[in-house]
C-alpha cells in the first residue's frame, strides 16, 4: 500500500478508503468483519463511516458494526485513521425539531457522542460535515470543533459535498481563529461526475485540502458490469442510464481490455491520479471486489491513456477559462 499525507495535516493516509456504506445493508456483519481485516493487511489504514448509514430506522447500525469490530481488539483500533460524518436526521425523539438535518453546534455535540458509542472508542480521527450547511454560522461551528478537538474527541475536521467557496470559507474562518481548519473534502467524483474540476478540486488544492472522492465508479456505471448486468441485479432492471452512456461505457471497456486492466481499477486509478487527490473510497460488498482494488495504487496512466479517457469522457475544463475568455 502506499500513503499520503491528508491535506496539509502531518496524518498519513493510505491512497485508498476502505468505505463502509454497505455494512449492515448489502453485507452481513460476518462478511464486513472479514473485508475490514483484509483491509488492514493490505496496509489500508483509513476507514470512512458516516452516522447514518444503515439508513431509515436502522441509522447508526454501520457504527455498531465497526464498534463491535473494534471491540474485538487485536490494535484494530489503534491501527486505524478513522473518519465519520454527522449533518443527517437520526431520528431520535428527545432532539425535536434540534434533529432535523443539518449542522449545530447542538448536532455537532449530540451526534459526536453518538458516534462514539457506536463504534465503541473515545475518539474520531477525522470528523466531517456531511454536507454544508449555510444557515449556520462558522462562529458556531469553529467554536464547536475547537471543544471537541480541546476534549481529545476528534483530531481533525473535515467536509463532504461543500462547493468551492465554501471550502475558502471555511478556511479564511478558520484561519482568523488561529486554526488549521478543515484537512479534508469528501466529493463525488469520477469520470462521468468531472463538474468538480471547475472549481472545487482547484479550491481544495489551493487550501490545504485532500480530497476523498466518493463514488468513483459512479454507483457502478464503471464498474465493468453495467453493460452485462447479471440477471436480476438492480442495474439489469434500470437500464437508462447504461444506455445513456453506452456509447462511451463501449469505448471505455475497449480502451480497459487493450490495457490489460479492469474498468473498475483504471476508473479508481484515473481519480487517483489527480493531483488534489488523496484517496478515493472503494465501498466493496464483497471479499473479491475488495482484492480486485488493491492493485489501483500500482497502476500508473501514461499520458495516451489520460488523453484517451479525456476524449472518451470529457471534462468541464477549469473555471473561468471554461466560460470565459
Amino acid at each position: 500500500m502506499k500513503f499520503s499525507q491528508l491535506g496539509k495535516s502531518g496524518l498519513k493516509v493510505s491512497k485508498l478508503c476502505l468505505g463502509t456504506m454497505n455494512f449492515g445493508v448489502d453485507t452481513d456483519e460476518k462478511e464486513a468483519f472479514r473485508m475490514m481485516d483484509a483491509a488492514l493487511d493490505a496496509g489500508i489504514n483509513f476507514f470512512d463511516t458516516a452516522n447514518i448509514y444503515g439508513w431509515g430506522e436502522n441509522a447508526g447500525r454501520t457504527e455498531e458494526i465497526i464498534g463491535r469490530w473494534f471491540a474485538q481488539g487485536g490494535g484494530r483500533r489503534e491501527r486505524v485513521v478513522l473518519a465519520t460524518k454527522f449533518y443527517g436526521d437520526m431520528s431520535d425523539p428527545s432532539d425535536g425539531p434540534n434533529g432535523e438535518a443539518g449542522l449545530s453546534a447542538y448536532k455537532l455535540r449530540r451526534h459526536l457522542e453518538g458516534s462514539l458509542r457506536r463504534l465503541q472508542t473515545d475518539h474520531i480521527e477525522l470528523y466531517q460535515m456531511h454536507h454544508v450547511d449555510r444557515n449556520v454560522s462558522w462562529d458556531e461551528l469553529w467554536d464547536a470543533f475547537r471543544i471537541a478537538q480541546y476534549q481529545g474527541k476528534i483530531g481533525y475536521v473535515g467536509s463532504s459535498n461543500f462547493a468551492g467557496r465554501d471550502l475558502v470559507k471555511a478556511q479564511y474562518e478558520a484561519k482568523s481563529r488561529g486554526m488549521l481548519g478543515l484537512v479534508s473534502e469528501q466529493h463525488k467524483y469520477s469520470l462521468i461526475t468531472r463538474l468538480p474540476e471547475l472549481e472545487v478540486l482547484p479550491a481544495a488544492r489551493e487550501q490545504g485540502i485532500g480530497v476523498i472522492a466518493w463514488s468513483p465508479l459512479d454507483g457502478g456505471l464503471l464498474s465493468g458490469r453495467a453493460l452485462n448486468p447479471a440477471p436480476g441485479s438492480k442495474r439489469a432492471s434500470d437500464q437508462s442510464r447504461v444506455d445513456k452512456y453506452r456509447p462511451q461505457l463501449e469505448a471505455f471497456a475497449k480502451l480497459a481490455a487493450e490495457l490489460g486492466e479492469s474498468e473498475a481499477n483504471l476508473a479508481l486509478a484515473w481519480t487517483l491520479a489527480h493531483p488534489a487527490m488523496t484517496a478515493p473510497i472503494i465501498g466493496p460488498r464483497t471479499m473479491e471486489q475488495l482484492e480486485g482494488a488493491l492493485r489501483v495504487v500500482d497502476i500508473e496512466l501514461s499520458e495516451e491513456t489520460l488523453k484517451r479517457l479525456d476524449e472518451i469522457f470529457p471534462g468541464p475544463g477549469e473555471a473561468p477559462r471554461a466560460y470565459a475568455w
